[in-house]
């Protein structure tokens, strides 16, 4: 019967059908619940297009008026539940190749879960050309389209194998902290202030460089995440404030353990799920810092035959990077200041470099066991084989300007633990959000991430980040000074 906005059909207790399986409920009654995707109104028939996360489906109303009545009332993206015959199409109105293009859906019964008003911006239709302000402020209508879900899918299928092979070959996923302590070890931290202890602050973690080598001294062996990292630092296409890092930290292996682990995890990654993608070479191919800059410029040379076939996938171990280099001073950008690391603080030199690194001396010459993984001009990881001796790190951190004052108060917790036997060790970090934006053929990382910041590193949708009221900022002991 027809109740107001609803159309309450007699089989309510048949149980939801997705749409993709549709089709092998031909002649049966079913129930499908979504979004209407498309309305098209023929006067005494009207046909619809559905959708939910499965796919579409093409619904039809006729002979039934109380039905029609109702179905003339829907709109685009309302939310409905619809009750209908599995009709098998005719042979000359099917649709070879495309999901339920052999059926349709005859509408006996439409129950509206929710209206919706006019949406922004047409869900049908590819968003990628739309002004990226209006996606963001309307993520969710943005997310409903079917590139973009497809990204999100594809993102989680990614993760999905990534965790599949790393459990099978031994492998302990553990999260660690997302408040810690702010040392000196790279970009800008984002700071967080401790009402409990007033006056100081924990830091968003850049990386867990620290906490993942923890774990090897803990005798976990074999370590992974799928980790979120943040950066206070200038943003641009492939990179945002918040982003997400596949983590992995492994014990008593070599750079060759760790690289032939993630080329071949690279690889099955791509031929699994990417078969339309061809990898240039296999083995990928190693060439030195030394030579990626004299020859191409820059350490991550896009080495493609081919750079417009979106579906070559040319990736590039750079290794052999120095361990050091001269920073530039405030006053003269072309004089050399004190030196600073090229990675990380926490790698280790080739072993025919630690005497340089304990005596200090020929700094400039050493070669760190460092090495990158790059993907089409991107760099999609980087890690190394890292210090796992305490006088080792000392030095290191000597060379880069700390005291030992210093360096106990940064670091004591490092140095405590190296000190208690703690196997050599190595790892390595995709920018996960990277990798999915070149396997997606998307332009900028925005695209494979739910929610993501603008190049201001503002979130548009929440209106974040946003003013807190008097009242926090009294709780924290935080005082605002307003800058000219």
């Amino acid at each position: 019967m027809c109740r107001g906005d609803f159309f309450v059909s007699p089989s309510k207790n048949i149980m939801r059908t997705y749409i993709k399986d549709i089709t092998s409920k031909k002649g049966e009654e079913i129930i499908i619940k979504g979004w209407v995707h498309i309305v098209r109104d023929q006067g005494k028939m009207a046909f619809f297009d559905f959708r939910d996360m499965t796919g579409l489906v093409q619904g039809v109303v006729f002979g039934k008026p109380e039905v029609l009545e109702v179905a003339k009332t829907l709109r685009s993206e309302w939310v409905v539940a619809i009750t209908g015959k599995v009709n098998e199409r005719p042979e000359k109105m099917r649709k070879e190749g495309i999901l339920n293009g052999d059926v349709e859906l005859e509408i006996t019964g439409i129950e509206i879960l929710n209206k919706a008003e006019t949406p922004i911006f047409e869900v049908i239709n590819n968003t990628s050309e739309i002004n990226e302000e209006a996606r963001l402020q309307n993520r969710y209508i943005d997310l409903r389209t079917e590139r973009m879900q497809h990204n999100m899918r594809m993102r989680g299928t990614v993760a999905q194998m990534i965790r599949n092979e790393l459990y099978h070959q031994g492998f302990t996923e553990i999260e660690t902290p997302i408040f810690t302590k702010s040392t000196p070890e790279g970009a800008r931290d984002y700071i967080v202030p401790a009402r409990l202890v007033p006056g100081h602050f924990y830091a968003l973690p850049q990386s867990p460089q620290q906490y993942k080598q923890l774990l090897m001294s803990s005798g976990m062996e074999k370590y992974f995440q799928l980790a979120r990292c943040m950066r206070d630092e200038d943003l641009r296409g492939d990179r945002q404030p918040e982003f997400t890092q596949m983590d992995m930290e492994m014990s008593f292996v070599t750079e060759d353990d760790i690289m032939n682990l993630n080329e071949k995890l690279l690889i099955k990654v791509v031929q699994s799920l990417y078969p339309e993608k061809k990898i240039q070479q296999i083995p990928f191919p190693r060439m030195t810092y030394k030579e990626a800059m004299e020859t191409h410029g820059n350490d991550r040379p896009d080495i493609r035959e081919d750079k417009n076939d979106s579906n070559l996938l040319a990736f590039l171990w750079v290794v052999d990077f120095p361990f050091f280099e001269k920073t530039a001073t405030s006053d003269d950008p072309m004089a050399q200041g004190e030196w600073t690391f090229t990675h990380n603080p926490f790698s280790l030199s080739k072993p025919e470099y630690l005497e340089n690194i304990k005596n200090k001396t020929n700094i400039g010459d050493i070669i760190a066991s460092q090495y990158d993984i790059t993907l089409n001009g991107f760099e999609i990881g980087g890690g190394s084989i890292r210090a796992h001796d305490p006088e080792i790190l000392r030095s290191i951190l000597q060379i880069l300007g700390h005291t030992d004052e210093k360096i106990d108060a940064n670091f004591g917790h490092m140095m405590r633990a190296f000190a208690s036997g703690t196997p050599p060790h190595g790892g390595i970090a995709w920018g996960f959000d990277r990798l999915m934006m070149i396997l997606q053929n998307e332009p900028n990382i925005r695209e494979v991430i739910a929610f993501p910041k603008t190049r201001g590193g503002r979130d548009l949708l929440m209106d974040a980040p946003s003013k807190i009221d008097q009242k926090q900022l009294d709780e924290l002991g935080l005082l605002i000074i307003k800058k000219d």
